[in-house]
């Protein structure tokens, strides 16, 4: 895609949505001895939510799997919504939309396989992660630097926020909330002067 429609379209998106499963997640499945089922998040992926907020933007993700992990990583990263149970993404999406009164066009999507292909053409920019099947990349507006479960929403996050001439103005705001949030600080003091061993204290903290 042309840089000038890029921009064009990155400056009409609303809203973000993300695929779970090897967008989030690098796509491994572990499980436990006791047959828990557990998914690898990237910590990055937190701040691309955070600055895209920042923004005044809607975030969230889609999947077509129900699992509370996927809910309770939605909300500790702060993302707005979670549609989860979507087999048909198009369908779901569609009806999330006029639920919320935006256009598909105002939306941009993370994608990596082929349960994402009925959204290429379809949303107002596709991004698919460096790793996604060939289907996907062929297909995708931009094809990200980064694997899924690396950071890929981090990345994607930027490239909206750079195009909609809003990323510095996003950092600052980023950073001016982080200096304002309460903080508990553990400090562990291991050993003392003296080579003796002393206890851990927490020390709760306002940034100033």
């Amino acid at each position: 895609m042309r840089a000038a429609t890029l921009r064009a379209r990155c400056r009409r998106l609303r809203v973000i949505v993300t695929d779970v499963d090897g967008v989030l997640t690098d796509g491994g499945m572990y499980y436990g001895e006791s047959g828990e089922e557990m998914k690898k998040f990237n910590i990055r992926d937190g701040v691309g939510v955070a600055l895209l907020k920042c923004a005044g933007l809607f975030v969230g993700a889609m999947t077509g799997e129900s699992r509370d992990l996927v809910d309770r990583r939605a909300e500790k990263m702060g993302m707005d919504f979670l549609v989860s149970g979507a087999r048909h993404k198009l369908g779901a999406l569609e009806r999330f939309a006029a639920k919320n009164e935006f256009a598909l066009q105002e939306v941009a999507y993370i994608g990596d396989e082929i349960n994402d292909l009925e959204l290429l053409g379809v949303v107002g920019v596709f991004f698919a992660v460096a790793d996604a099947g060939p289907e996907i990349r062929k297909g995708a507006d931009v094809v990200l630097k980064t694997r899924g479960g690396a950071g890929a929403l981090r990345e994607a996050a930027e490239v909206v926020l750079r195009h909609q001439g809003r990323l510095k103005s996003s950092l600052s705001e980023y950073l001016r909330r982080s200096k304002e949030a309460a903080e508990i600080e553990n400090v562990h003091l291991f050993r003392s002067e003296r080579g003796r061993k002393s206890r851990a204290r927490t020390v709760r903290k306002r940034k100033p």
